[in-house]
């Protein structure tokens, strides 16, 4: 287990199955996601069931308050240890606790688990222009706006740009 200021992050256990589907059925809590269509329960049982361990090049994991209620997910993917790079994924499911910092404190307990034990030297992402809240976040932990990709997500009938966002080992705040 991995421990921020307000979160701890631990493994995705086969438990974790109704929490995810539930958050994967909400539209309001998919807004900005790439998941065209919400996975059954039974086939969210199944991949977690059949999911390998976690390893340096894919790391997926829960985000707990410290108290030990389950709010969201953070994922270091593509991790490549030969250049120090990998791309960061996250998100609440629990609406209630958005705004409150546990995004925040995820993302600065994640990164510094991936600067620190995995040694890595540049974290990115991507996010949709329009999902505002997402990027303060990203931003308060020190996440630059490096790119563009003009019209590369759709949403409800509309084409939205999507940022890239890059983090240095030596930017975390």
């Amino acid at each position: 287990m991995v421990t921020g200021d307000r979160v701890q992050l631990r493994a995705i256990e086969p438990s974790d199955a109704e929490t995810l589907w539930r958050w994967h059925s909400d539209p309001e809590v998919m807004r900005w996601m790439d998941a065209p269509y919400p996975p059954s329960l039974a086939l969210t049982r199944k991949r977690l069931e059949e999911r390998g361990p976690d390893s340096y090049g894919n790391l997926n994991l829960m985000i707990e308050t410290l108290d030990g209620r389950t709010i969201g997910i953070v994922a270091l993917r593509e991790a490549e240890p030969e250049i120090g790079d990998a791309k960061l994924d996250i998100y609440l499911g629990e609406k209630d606790t958005w705004g409150q910092g546990y995004a925040t404190d995820a993302m600065r307990t994640i990164c510094r688990y991936g600067f620190g034990k995995m040694r890595l030297h540049r974290i990115s992402l991507t996010a949709v222009a329009e999902n505002e809240a997402a990027r303060r976040v990203y931003e308060k932990v020190g996440f630059v706006e490096e790119g563009r990709m003009r019209e590369a997500f759709r949403r409800d009938g509309k084409w939205h740009d999507k940022v890239i966002m890059g983090l240095l080992e030596d930017e975390l705040r």
